[in-house]
């Protein structure tokens, strides 16, 4: 079954077959909104695709270090900024998948105008952020400090956009001035294997494996320089992707 998975045929079919399942979970996800049931949805569909897609295309998956956080942080009680590093179209649902948790994710606006997707994302109360405004980004950052002080997690991806291969990329401030003014710690996540699974500039899976290995929070107020609280950040994202 592994040489099937690896032929071109097998994974533009199974390609096919995610494009079309992910607009089903998306539109059942849309009719849910009326009855406020978007969010939960949007998590426990979303999940049950990527699991599936993965498995379909020969993808095993692991997560490390969830168990060693605090309590209060793997109940939900404690919010806290995740930050992974971004190498994969993978990255975003498969961190929704690997943590037990429901936050608030940051997206690029772009991803609005995806076809039911986008409407998806906003319907399970996720934030869009606009790259190419300041303006707008900043909004989209107070809004999320909102959520924080509310008791929402939130995922934010420091490097802001993919790399193209596979290292990592300068981090964007906004996420760290998010987490000092939320008054919240930053639980950096390294994500091992997306890239070679599914890397920029392609749409096809490879069989692989992935690894998501969670961080020690980082107390954003301990570090009132943010070129301090960045480079503790990016130390251990190194640490966690075996580069440091």
């Amino acid at each position: 079954m592994s040489s099937i998975r690896r032929t071109r045929i097998y994974r533009i079919l199974a390609a096919g077959w995610g494009i079309l399942s992910a607009l089903a979970v998306a539109l059942a996800i849309i009719l849910l909104a009326p009855f406020g049931l978007s969010r939960r949805a949007f998590f426990r569909l979303s999940a049950a695709w990527v699991r599936q897609q993965l498995a379909l295309c020969g993808v095993a998956w692991s997560v490390e270090g969830w168990e060693a956080l605090p309590q209060a942080i793997r109940d939900g009680q404690q919010p806290v900024v995740f930050m992974p590093n971004h190498a994969s179209l993978l990255d975003p649902p498969f961190v929704l998948t690997a943590l037990p948790l429901h936050p608030v994710f940051i997206a690029k606006k772009e991803i609005r105008l995806i076809p039911l997707v986008g409407w998806a994302v906003a319907c399970a109360g996720m934030i869009y952020i606009d790259r190419g405004s300041r303006e707008r980004a900043v909004a989209s950052l107070k809004q999320a400090a909102q959520q924080v002080r509310a008791g929402k997690s939130v995922v934010i991806f420091p490097e802001g956009t993919r790399t193209r291969d596979g290292g990592l990329l300068s981090f964007k401030k906004g996420g760290f001035h998010l987490a000092a003014d939320a008054g919240v710690p930053i639980v950096p996540v390294g994500i091992q294997g997306a890239f070679e699974v599914l890397p920029k500039g392609t749409y096809l899976l490879n069989p692989g494996r992935i690894r998501v290995a969670v961080g020690t929070p980082i107390p954003a107020t301990e570090h009132p320089d943010r070129e301090a609280l960045m480079a503790a950040v990016r130390s251990q994202i190194e640490a966690l992707l075996g580069e440091g």
